[in-house]
């Protein structure tokens, strides 16, 4: 078993199937038991909550303010966006770098701009802000008072995602995945006892990494080497192999197998471009937001595109797969925060790693699942 958020975490640990229901679920050491939490997270432990104070303590709100300047490197702009007006904002960002005891920002006639200590708080900043979001919203879901359409995502089949449904799991899945692992895989999770409503929540490019950290899903189906599993944990499902996908008609459909550099140079076909939290990759192709776009541009001859064997079952006729035969493989692992102890999302996890599919049939082809390590 994989367990990327932290090279010191316990590998190699095995689902229990007869794990009882009273255990203290962490999904990621599945066989805990109801033994108290660590001493070292006990109140007045060394290194425990009593060992926060003064200095070390930061509120959330100082957090937003501080993350919103960072970002807009603009005093202005950053208190229009937090609808605050600006001297309060320079005031709290003054305290909040006294009370610390270091410089965070640089202010000059030209603008603003981070310390190094800034650096460190933007980063540790926004994690902190994610955390304190996600445990709202995984609180409120577990509760039944969330609602699903206001994390800015809904799920698939055009569900309305309302609230009152306590216990549900969010499942992230990148438009275009595997439509077969998936069906299998939550198949094999609805015959688990105590299995709860799981919504697929439908999402673009490298945004299930997001929606993990900031709460709106429990797990998500991300796919190596294009997503990073820095930070969570996560378990292997299905390795494959990459295609490119070009109209029918163009000459190089008919070939048995093409190399990376062979598509990225076609004349008249340029290769299209995902772009990646808000950055745009270099090149001459169109710039893709969304599945339709793509299978559209490749139908009339305008582009051509790079996707998962598994990309397969859901090909136009307009369009046809030939396999990259010097590209990595894709590998697609379930991940979930490392931190989680919810008991329904540990079975789904446990149902995931034990699903037994020597080959995923899409029609033309097949990918094979790798088994759990």
């Amino acid at each position: 078993m994989e367990a990327s958020a932290d090279a010191g975490a316990a590998a190699g640990t095995r689902w229990d199937a007869g794990a009882g229901a009273g255990a203290r679920w962490d999904v990621a050491e599945v066989r805990r038991d109801v033994a108290g939490p660590p001493a070292s997270a006990e109140a007045g432990a060394p290194g425990g909550a009593d060992a926060f104070r003064g200095a070390d303590m930061l509120e959330t709100r100082e957090l937003r303010y501080f993350t919103a300047v960072a970002e807009e490197l603009h005093f202005g702009r950053a208190a229009e966006r937090l609808g605050m007006a600006q001297p309060p904002l320079s005031r709290a960002i003054q305290q909040l770098e006294r009370r610390l005891g270091v410089t965070l920002l640089v202010r000059n006639r030209r603008g603003v701009s981070l310390t190094a200590a800034g650096e460190v708080l933007l980063h540790e900043g926004r994690a902190a802000l994610d955390a304190a979001t996600a445990a709202a919203r995984r609180t409120r879901r577990a509760g039944g008072a969330d609602d699903a359409a206001a994390y800015g995502v809904g799920p698939a089949g055009g569900g309305s995602g309302a609230g009152g449904r306590p216990n549900r799991l969010m499942l992230a899945v990148k438009t275009g995945s595997s439509h077969h692992l998936l069906d299998r895989l939550l198949s094999a999770y609805a015959a688990e006892p105590g299995a709860v409503e799981v919504e697929v929540l439908q999402c673009n490019i490298c945004e299930q990494g997001d929606m993990l950290r900031d709460g709106r899903a429990d797990a998500a189906l991300m796919h190596m080497p294009f997503n990073s599993l820095v930070g969570f944990d996560s378990e292997p499902l299905l390795t494959e192999g990459q295609v490119a996908i070009l109209p029918a008609a163009h000459p190089l459909a008919a070939r048995s197998g093409l190399t990376t550099d062979e598509i990225a140079d076609i004349p008249d076909l340029p290769l299209a471009r995902w772009p990646a939290r808000g950055v745009e990759p270099p090149g001459r192709g169109p710039v893709i937001e969304n599945l339709t776009q793509i299978a559209q541009l490749i139908a009339l001859g305008r582009a051509v595109a790079v996707f998962p064997d598994s990309a397969r079952s859901w090909l136009w006729p307009e369009h046809a797969a030939v396999p990259l035969t010097d590209a990595p493989p894709v590998v697609t692992h379930i991940a979930w925060p490392p931190h989680s102890r919810s008991l329904p999302l540990a079975h789904l996890v446990r149902a995931a790693s034990r699903l037994q599919l020597p080959g995923l049939d899409t029609g033309r082809g097949a990918g094979h699942v790798d088994e759990p390590s």
